[in-house]
């Protein structure tokens, strides 16, 4: 993953963009009968159930409209919900609170969402040692929101982005003119440019697996689409010369059954790109 200051550059990024798409020129609305001088106060209600994430985020927002806006949490990131749970209430400036109120709920539906599922898959591998990785498999211009929930829901993440590790997957093997060729070229590239980043090779099957052991400084085997007993080979081969992940249209009925395989991870897309949004609401009190 990136750096922190690099996460928290990429979450100011998010806001700023969020706040230019949803205001533009002004807030019309608020301005045309909402005095600038009015304060106000508003309450975030839950309206579903699940685990809340993007408070902090949230304030992030507020903070970043206003920084006079004022938020007094009852309930933090990472917590159970229930319908009719007050999370936070934030005062301030009307103005303030209405033009922050749609990119905060957003941001916290989905985040809460995403960290909701997250947990899910996180409880169906207890008792194992495997672990939850998301993907790149996020919304446009929402990726480091949507990495901090898988966080708050109990998964890890994978890298953030194409350049902060290798990832060869099986068009750049192909590309490359095979798997070894491509871990050589790579391991040159990094070498020439001084670059220290983690290698990570996709099997598409065994044999696939066996030519990759062939070579050293690979950090990670992405074993790709594999069925159960296949799986449980390649982990069986891999052995200790490098941490193993599971991937490939793995759900809530086959996660556990992968997990008890042995990998050391298992990736999956539907933490960020098959969720449903938690209905929350900021209402005025």
């Amino acid at each position: 993953m990136i750096s922190e200051a690099q996460f928290q550059n990429e979450l100011k990024i998010i806001i700023e963009n969020g706040i230019r798409e949803d205001i533009g020129p002004g807030d019309y609305s608020s301005l045309a009968c909402i005095p600038a001088s009015a304060n106000g106060k508003a309450k975030l209600l839950v309206k579903d159930q699940g685990i809340i994430a993007g408070v902090e985020f949230a304030k992030m927002i507020f903070h970043h409209v206003d920084p006079e806006l004022v938020v007094e949490t009852f309930i933090n990131d990472g917590t159970v919900v229930q319908y009719g749970d007050i999370v936070f209430h934030v005062s301030g400036s009307s103005q303030s609170i209405l033009k922050a109120e749609r990119l905060v709920l957003n941001s916290m539906q989905r985040m809460s969402a995403i960290a909701t599922k997250t947990n899910s898959y996180v409880k169906l591998l207890e008792g194992t040692k495997t672990k939850v990785l998301d993907t790149r498999k996020t919304t446009p211009g929402f990726r480091a929101a949507e990495k901090w929930a898988v966080k708050i829901g109990g998964g890890e993440n994978h890298r953030f982005a194409l350049y902060d590790m290798i990832m060869l997957k099986d068009n750049h093997n192909d590309f490359a003119g095979g798997i070894t060729m491509a871990i050589n070229k790579t391991k040159t590239y990094l070498k020439e440019n001084q670059l220290d980043l983690k290698i990570i090779v996709e099997a598409r099957n065994l044999d696939e697996i066996k030519e990759i052991l062939q070579n050293d400084g690979v950090y990670r085997i992405l074993i790709d689409n594999f069925n159960y007993d296949d799986t449980r080979e390649a982990v069986r081969l891999i052995g200790n010369k490098c941490l193993t992940e599971s991937s490939g249209n793995i759900n809530e009925k086959t996660i556990r059954h992968y997990a008890d395989c042995g990998v050391d991870y298992i990736s999956s897309g539907a933490l960020t790109h098959s969720v449903y949004n938690m209905d929350l609401s900021l209402k005025a009190l």
